[in-house]
């Protein structure tokens, strides 16, 4: 578990108001209590609003609020089945973190008089697009840490070639995901639909960002041919 995630979770155990122990909280992550207390000592750094001190506990004053925000109901509804949606993917983290957000989101909105109690969704990805779930963790990772992948493609022509990508950016266009890359076998930028990825393993070899392959040089070339 990243540091960041961890230190999210722990607000999400003691925000109930109530005196929470150390070396639960440790039993709960799967972190030793060392980690726990440094990790306090981050949160308190941070501003969040905790009281206690090592081997006497620890309590959240106040919950933490995102900004407050009015959202209409179609809003709400883009909210909802956008979360439905990921709720749907095959990366775990991104699951769990719509299952939160919609059961956030569900219960503020339940105070509201004229929200629906059904709201007029069935949400049923199409099966194609679904086959590039099980890559979609691996090319997150690749994205985030600016590593290369090495991955096998199989094109609407029927053709099939394997390649090395520097992966920039995942895009949604409605029914597909698409990456978007440079392409070391081409040397230019090329997207590649992910549901026709048939194969995507990291490749170990990190990649610093150059003058003509960044995101941004990608995203000015839109509009050009980037077909392979």
């Amino acid at each position: 578990m990243r540091r960041s995630d961890r230190l999210s979770e722990i607000i999400e155990i003691i925000r109930d108001g109530r005196l929470h122990l150390a070396r639960d909280i440790a039993q709960a992550l799967g972190v030793s209590v060392r980690t726990v207390y440094r990790d306090m000592d981050t949160l308190v750094a941070s501003g969040v609003p905790l009281e206690g001190e090592r081997g006497v506990g620890y309590l959240l004053r106040e919950p933490v609020f995102l900004p407050p925000m009015t959202l209409s109901m179609a809003e709400l509804e883009a909210l909802h089945l956008g979360m439905a949606i990921v709720a749907r993917a095959a990366d775990e983290e991104l699951q769990a973190a719509s299952r939160t957000l919609l059961a956030k989101v569900a219960e503020t909105a339940s105070n509201r008089r004229s929200t629906p109690k059904s709201w007029g969704f069935g949400v049923y990805p199409l099966a194609q697009a679904q086959l590039g779930f099980k890559h979609m963790p691996t090319i997150r990772t690749a994205i985030r840490a600016g590593e290369r992948l090495r991955i096998t493609y199989h094109a609407l022509d029927d053709t099939t070639t394997t390649r090395t990508v520097r992966p920039l950016q995942i895009e949604y266009w409605g029914q597909v995901w698409t990456l978007s890359t440079w392409c070391e076998l081409r040397d230019a930028f090329r997207a590649f639909r992910i549901d026709r990825i048939t194969a995507c393993v990291r490749t170990g070899q990190l990649f610093k960002p150059e003058a003509g392959k960044t995101i941004q040089d990608y995203l000015n070339t839109i509009g050009t041919d980037r077909s392979d």
